[in-house]
């Protein structure tokens, strides 16, 4: 997606509390501001007025990274960089994802200094300021605007569980952290663009939480400041955390601690996997309860899982590539054949094993990781075809 300039001032109404010269020549961004967004149109145009007072006196631009909201949010973001030079829009088609998106918004400036925020208004704009200024003036490589140090706040999470989830969350990273930081789970931050594209080929891009990609994968301990800030409730649209974030968040942490060894895909297979034996355990159970044999109850459950696995890995590990329609139902016929493959596999290379070691556990252990390869393998070839 090109960058759409138009005039320097907004034109497009006194609502936005800015003021612009009709004609004037549009300076160079010496700060991006990145927004990642999905269905967040009525929040576009408050956003930018938000910058028009908060960054006033700096030379700025706003990247909106749309991943194809069908609420329209480009076209809100077009029209209004038909007339303003500082608003740019990127549409992002048949790819999803908040790290991924915040990738290709940043690769698209040229400014020295990137922020990241996201396009709900739930973060303090009038925070970017001091987060710009340790950044280009301070010495630090990235300044976070923080919820857990003196003076910030996490208020506006929607509720008590979202709360336990995000407190539960920052608890876990920060055993593994390479800096100490009270708030790693943060989408509220400026960095250096430089710093950000020599980790660029070491980040996983999945998931939310870009943040905490960037600290595990720097090339060099960052020098980093918190600020404090008020999390505020949602204006407008809805939140987008849900089970699948959560697991890409699992995934992606599971990526950093192999180093990058496996592939996130192929940790989130897995992860899915390890669901869908939770889900035929289950149903196994459940067909007992109501007088199936066992031959019957696993049949079925290998059934259900099969499903459930399809559907996960459809949602959560190919994402980007999520099928539809049609095409949904021909990849789950493919899908359970190739599992049924695997499952054929899987019996006779543990059989093998256990006929010559006499060993059950390591001949089931390798029968099951002998499955997983094959069914991530072939899936990812035949049916999302990662490339």
């Amino acid at each position: 997606m090109t960058q759409v300039r138009g005039r320097a001032g907004p034109v497009w109404g006194d609502d936005t509390g800015a003021a612009g010269g009709a004609g004037q020549a549009c300076p160079a961004a010496d700060i991006s501001i990145v927004v990642p967004c999905y269905n967040e149109r009525a929040n576009v145009r408050p956003l930018v007025a938000a910058l028009y007072q908060a960054l006033a006196g700096r030379a700025w631009e706003v990247i909106f990274v749309d991943d194809s909201s069908p609420d329209g949010t480009i076209d809100e973001v077009r029209a209004m960089a038909e007339r303003d030079g500082r608003v740019r829009g990127l549409l992002r088609v048949g790819r999803r994802g908040l790290s991924s998106a915040v990738i290709e918004g940043v690769l698209s400036s040229s400014a020295r200094i990137v922020a990241v925020m996201d396009g709900d208004m739930q973060h303090d704009e009038s925070c970017l300021g001091r987060l710009i200024d340790a950044v280009a003036h301070d010495g630090y490589d990235i300044a976070v605007g923080s919820r857990h140090v003196a003076g910030g706040d996490n208020a506006g999470l929607a509720n008590g569980w979202r709360t336990f989830l995000s407190d539960s969350g920052i608890r876990l990273v920060q055993m593994i952290l390479p800096v100490r930081l009270g708030d790693p789970m943060s989408g509220f931050f400026a960095m250096r663009r430089d710093l950000f594209e020599r980790t660029v080929p070491r980040l996983s891009g999945t998931g939310f939480k870009i943040l905490l990609d960037v600290f595990l994968s720097a090339p060099q301990r960052p020098r980093v400041l918190e600020v404090p800030f008020v999390f505020r409730p949602r204006a407008a649209g809805e939140s987008k955390l849900d089970i699948l974030v959560l697991m890409q968040f699992v995934a992606m942490l599971a990526d950093k601690i192999c180093r990058g060894f496996l592939p996130t895909r192929f940790i989130a297979f897995s992860l899915v996997g390890l669901v869908g034996i939770l889900v035929n355990l289950a149903v196994l159970d459940i067909g007992r309860r109501f007088g199936a044999d066992f031959t019957t109850g696993q049949w079925l459950g290998t059934l259900v899982a099969m499903v459930t696995n399809f559907w996960m890995n459809n949602a959560l590990t190919y994402r980007d590539r999520r099928l539809r329609g049609g095409r949904m139902w021909l990849g789950l016929g493919l899908f359970m054949i190739i599992c049924s493959a695997g499952a054929v596999a899987d019996v006779g290379i543990a059989r093998a094993i256990f006929s010559r070691d006499g060993e059950w556990r390591l001949a089931g252990a390798a029968g099951a990781a002998i499955a997983v390869v094959w069914n991530y393998a072939v899936s990812s070839t035949l049916i999302w075809r990662v490339r």
